[in-house]
């Protein structure tokens, strides 16, 4: 049994996916061009202008920093330059790459035209880092053979090849690196009306029924990400079968993302649990993140790059040289009055 409201269900009804089925499902939703990307249509038309001045010069793409917050499509899009520039593309990671042989073993083995995309660029070590910096502007190796008075250093020529990085800290790239690429995109969060193209495309793709206010729905709470709308989609989905709908409808998808602890913002337990803890154990703040996260229970890094950051959009927070504090909005939301004592620090961010 399930519950009253969704109903009974047998396991050998829906467990039908293996994992190999699973990821084929996660890559059959990535945009295989620009006109199926969704949404960063600034990055999308400066894009394409490089590309086709590379193609049409017969050369290789410049280097390419994609920044932004997790969830975007960073290594989507990676893909999406790819297929346009008709290349193969070759994915690793910064923390992947621990030494410079590393390195040195995947870019020797690119072809000309390859594009290596390595994600959270900014996780590289030193010493990897340096490696690049030839790699990147001369498109040749530089290795040092034999120690002390004996060593020598030998340059390897490399095929030309593009990089793109991709990371959502930024600020954490060295100036010597970031100053090696020649495109630099940043992506923005998603729009409703832009994440609700993006459902209605994954559930086409994914043989779902949904009606449009179920696909707003949907994407309304879904924090402005791609990653999210698809991850929600999937899961109303699940809640949509036990039910018996043949269709996810508005009242699917919000009875659904309830059950989730989704609220209409697309706050879930633990942004409230940082709120309720910030209003209630720290009168509205100012508190340190350290000291909320340990009275939350969760991860100070989790926080600051996960919760935090959407929670500082919608008005609801504030950093302060002091420490976080709660906005007049965040009080509004979790239904709480604001203290006496923090009255005065709000009124300073009202003027």
């Amino acid at each position: 049994m399930f519950d009253e409201e969704f109903g009974s269900f047998d396991e050998g009804d829906f467990l039908t996916s293996t994992k190999t089925e699973y990821d084929a499902e996660e890559n059959v939703l990535r945009p295989k061009t620009m006109e199926e990307y969704v949404g960063q249509e600034k990055v999308k038309e400066n894009l394409t202008v490089y590309m086709t001045a590379a193609k049409a010069r017969g050369e290789a793409l410049d280097h390419v920093l994609l920044y932004g917050p997790p969830g975007l499509g960073k290594t989507t899009l990676a893909h999406v330059i790819a297929n346009t520039m008709g290349s193969q593309i070759k994915l690793t990671s910064g923390p992947a790459i621990e030494r410079q042989g590393d390195l040195a073993a995947i870019l020797s083995n690119l072809n000309e035209g390859d594009i290596l995309f390595i994600d959270e660029i900014h996780r590289l070590a030193h010493t990897v880092e340096e490696t690049l910096y030839s790699a990147m502007e001369d498109y040749a190796l530089d290795i040092i053979v034999g120690k002390g008075p004996m060593a020598r250093n030998i340059r390897l020529p490399l095929k030309k090849f593009t990089l793109i990085g991709a990371t959502t800290r930024a600020g954490m790239i060295s100036s010597p690196l970031r100053d090696r690429f020649g495109i630099i995109c940043r992506l923005e969060s998603y729009s409703p009306a832009e994440l609700k193209r993006i459902v209605t495309r994954s559930a086409n793709t994914l043989g779902i029924a949904i009606e449009e206010e179920g696909g707003y729905e949907i994407a309304r709470r879904s924090r402005g990400t791609p990653r999210i709308a698809n991850r929600l989609l999937k899961r109303v989905r699940d809640f949509s079968a036990v039910r018996g709908s043949k269709k996810i409808t508005q009242a699917d998808a919000d009875a659904a993302l309830n059950r989730m602890e989704i609220d209409g913002l697309g706050l879930d337990e633990t942004d409230r649990n940082f709120l309720r803890a910030l209003i209630e154990k720290f009168g509205g703040g100012p508190a340190g993140l350290e000291t909320i996260a340990a009275a939350i229970n969760e991860d100070v890094n989790t926080i600051e790059d996960v919760y935090e950051p959407y929670l500082i959009q919608l008005g609801f927070i504030a950093r302060t040289p002091r420490g976080r504090i709660c906005l007049k909005g965040g009080y509004e939301h979790m239904g709480m009055k604001i203290p006496e004592a923090a009255k005065k620090q709000l009124s300073v961010f009202d003027e």
